[in-house]
């Protein structure tokens, strides 16, 4: 089996006939309905959706068997997954998360910063966290003038450190993987 991908997230019942907020992270919500099963983080259990509506930033969706209440309120927080290779191609210059995470990532010169351990979006666009070897994770804009080069087969990322991070001058020394951070280092 491929690896598997987080599409969805269960939250609080709704109802009292086993109806279950459902926060979806694919670009259609109602995109889950076909992955077929949908599986728990462990793989062990699996959920097959009956029913979904759309709510104001989230569904409401039934599942198969659970037809209670109860048995949707033990449901909370449950992470859905479905296998990598379930989910469709993506375009040119698209990636899912999963995909570039453990990725390792490298300067434009081909100097070690560490590995990408996490792709965020606090609401102003996409942010690689790198982690280095040593010292705090790096957040830098995903953008294509940040990394100018995914290479998936490979098994990188390249990264152009910008000039200026958090308004001030950008410190080669202070960004390299290898010097330990001091207390006083912003």
């Amino acid at each position: 089996m491929s690896a598997l991908v987080c599409v969805a997230r269960i939250g609080a019942a709704h109802g009292v006939r086993g109806a279950v907020k459902l926060w979806t992270f694919t670009e259609d919500p109602f995109a889950i309905r076909h992955y077929g099963p949908l599986l728990s983080k462990d793989g062990k259990r699996q959920f097959e959706v009956a029913t979904a509506r759309e709510a104001k930033d989230h569904l409401v969706a039934t599942f198969k068997g659970v037809t209670t209440r109860d048995e949707a309120e033990r449901l909370n927080g449950i992470e859905l997954y479905v296998p990598r290779d379930k989910l469709p191609a993506t375009d040119a210059d698209e990636y899912y998360h999963t995909d570039l995470i453990g990725l390792a990532a490298v300067t434009t010169d081909g100097a070690a910063l560490g590995r990408v351990v996490a792709i965020q979006n606090f609401g102003a666009g996409d942010i690689i966290e790198i982690a280095p070897p040593k010292g705090p994770t790096l957040l830098l804009p995903f953008s294509n003038a940040v990394v100018p080069e995914v290479d998936l087969a490979g098994g990188r990322v390249v990264i152009a450190l910008p000039q200026e991070i958090e308004g001030e001058e950008r410190d080669d020394e202070a960004l390299s993987p290898g010097r330990p951070r001091e207390s006083g280092d912003p």
